[in-house]
């Protein structure tokens, strides 16, 4: 991670950093190693850690570190950038967190605003720009209403993106296109980025987005997408989109299901071990065993 980013860097297919873990539960470093490769040759333009698709959540404070640690490692000198998200409720760890991982040499953060115990509007903004003045590297500022059940106004994130031009946003509510416009129109020097699995991925680029943040057990379909779009091949990009679409709309009824499902797929195509999710999880049925087998054999992979 030689390479010295800006938030006009971050853009195209960025996907989130599943997390590998042993039959037993415990974090399997080999496969994390071995993920973080594929990714890096998977025509991807960087990859997020500590995501809501890493499952976040259900790592210790030990596991994180040494998983922050790996990440910078294994990325250092490749040909993708590497972020990782600050997730803390508490203003005064995610301030202290964000310099750390800015230390271990991390090329961006993204930001996951607190919604524990509902803090009021002023709190949140408080956090938000005491991580953005605690660094200089882009940060990712997300907006997951869905998840978080925190809605933040297009006009207040414009005034993030005013003051702080190493913002970057990572924006999904849903549907996300309207918001986005308002909030480009508002802030027209933004950056935006769009996660969701890729739902909304052509519209979002169409809106002025600059790129996707989906997961990462089909990377390479997303890549596809987007240079398609990049090449001004719009109908292959939609059609492409469109075959994806009936699986991500089914997957995303539930984060806990995608999350499982990327797994699996990433087991199956020998990339990690095994498909261990952290409990509680999902239990797939058979028939999204046969659904995940159709969607492998229809985009070869």
């Amino acid at each position: 991670m030689a390479q010295r980013y800006t938030a006009r860097d971050i853009i195209g297919v960025n996907p989130i950093t599943a997390m590998p873990f042993t039959a037993q539960g415990e974090v399997d470093e080999k496969s994390m190693v071995r993920l973080l490769e594929h990714l890096a040759n998977s025509g991807a333009q960087g990859t997020t850690l500590f995501g809501i698709a890493s499952e976040f959540p259900k790592l210790s404070d030990d596991e994180r570190n040494r998983l922050a640690q790996l990440f910078v490692s294994t990325l250092a000198g490749g040909p993708i950038w590497g972020a990782m998200s600050v997730t803390d409720h508490s203003t005064e760890l995610a301030v202290k967190r964000a310099r750390y991982y800015a230390s271990l040499g991390v090329d961006a953060l993204m930001l996951l605003p607190p919604f524990f115990l509902q803090p009021n509007p002023q709190a949140i903004q408080d956090h938000i720009f005491a991580v953005l003045e605690a660094v200089d590297i882009p940060v990712m500022v997300q907006y997951a209403p869905g998840e978080t059940g925190l809605s933040i106004t297009p006009q207040q994130l414009a005034l993030v993106a005013k003051r702080y031009p190493h913002a970057v946003f990572k924006i999904e509510c849903h549907p996300p296109v309207d918001y986005t416009r308002e909030f480009l129109a508002l802030a027209p020097e933004a950056s935006v980025l769009n996660g969701y699995a890729g739902l909304y991925m052509l519209q979002m680029l169409n809106a002025g987005g600059k790129g996707v943040m989906p997961g990462c057990s089909f990377t390479e379909v997303y890549v596809r997408i987007y240079r398609h779009w990049q090449n001004g091949e719009h109908q292959q990009a939609e059609a492409l989109h469109q075959s994806l679409l009936p699986f991500i709309q089914r997957w995303m009824s539930h984060c806990e299901y995608i999350i499982q499902v990327e797994k699996t797929l990433l087991m199956r195509r020998g990339i990690i071990a095994t498909d261990y999710c952290r409990r509680p999880g999902w239990l797939l049925t058979p028939e999204d065993d046969r659904l995940i087998h159709s969607f492998m054999s229809q985009f070869q992979l």
